[in-house]
């Protein structure tokens, strides 16, 4: 078990996370103890209950996912974090910000992302090697902290991260972007039965097949023109269109990498096949807020198996590359 009660330190036998971060945008990387010691936890300011904290939220992801696959190692959470708020102690209310000391500021953070791998389940797509990772997203700006103590949200997933470049790779029968729960017990059932209903074979499968199919460069560059298209279009118009979640900002990333980028970009002839269009994507997504970010992965992944469907005559998503 990776982490037993919030009283306790991590495992010394769990692997050391050592790698480029998950997501970057505006968000700072802490660690577990960081969580659990220095940060005050936020309560609903009516009834003064207490909210699930984030270090309880990872908590109860570990001992999922050591229930779940108890015969594997795990690595210590990558943790990251966002809109840090700040406070001080009642005996320090007077004071100048200068003058205060340390033990008489108070902080925590308003959204938090992490993830947790399981390096022994993996596999190769197109030359990556991929490992099972869980991870969640709690943002407390989702909350009504002013009122009484109501259902808590979390996003949660468990799905893959390509080793190559650590971009997440996030189905729909392993995420849900709004888990409700009122206590520690009913969300540790929720995300346990996420863990148990989780086809990882099916998710492999689907990323697999979208090595064998290809946009040209002329169509590549319909798809970036679309897309720019696509945030302007008129709401009656959008709404007979595919979702695509993500913004100019994210396009002309991926634009960039198509030409730039050392594991994804174009083949010699300008062709690129919908997995490396996939990470461009997913890629594209490290720039988003930490509250988005899940919500676009799982997008890129449907919009990238939408394409693969359009080039075999699904109108739908046709129109992005005509």
């Amino acid at each position: 078990m990776i982490l037993q009660n919030s009283g306790e330190k991590l495992d010394n036998d769990i692997l050391k996370f050592s790698q480029k971060p998950f997501i970057e945008a505006n968000t700072i990387e802490v660690d577990f103890n960081h969580l659990r010691d220095d940060c005050i936890v936020p309560v609903f300011s009516k009834d003064n209950e207490l909210t699930i904290s984030h270090n309880n939220f990872i908590e109860v992801v570990a001992n999922s996912v050591a229930q779940a696959y108890p015969q594997n190692t795990f690595t210590t959470p990558e943790i990251r974090v966002s809109h840090q708020i700040k406070g001080r102690t009642p005996d320090a209310i007077h004071k100048n910000v200068k003058e205060l000391y340390d033990n008489e500021k108070t902080i925590y953070y308003e959204r938090m992302a992490f993830i947790i791998q399981i390096p022994g389940i993996k596999d190769i797509v197109n030359g990556n090697e991929l490992s099972l990772t869980v991870g969640g997203v709690r943002s407390y700006n989702l909350e009504n902290l002013y009122n009484r103590k109501t259902m808590e949200k979390f996003k949660f997933f468990i799905g893959f991260q390509n080793k190559v470049c650590c971009n997440l790779c996030v189905s729909s029968d392993g995420f849900v972007g709004e888990m409700r729960v009122a206590n520690h017990h009913e969300l540790q059932e929720k995300i346990s039965k996420v863990i148990h209903d989780y086809n990882a074979e099916l998710h492999l499968m689907e990323m697999k097949e979208l090595t064998q199919d290809y946009l040209s460069e002329h169509q590549f560059a319909q798809l970036i023109g679309r897309s720019r298209l696509y945030q302007h279009l008129p709401k009656q118009e959008k709404q007979n269109i595919p979702t695509l979640n993500f913004n100019d900002s994210h396009i002309n990333t991926m634009a960039r990498d198509y030409y730039e980028d050392q594991a994804f970009s174009r083949a010699e002839e300008g062709r690129i096949n919908l997995w490396s269009v996939f990470n461009l994507f997913t890629q594209a997504n490290k720039s988003s807020y930490i509250d988005t970010f899940l919500d676009r992965n799982l997008n890129a992944f449907e919009f990238s198996k939408g394409l693969q469907k359009a080039l075999n005559g699904d109108s739908d998503y046709h129109w992005f590359l005509s």
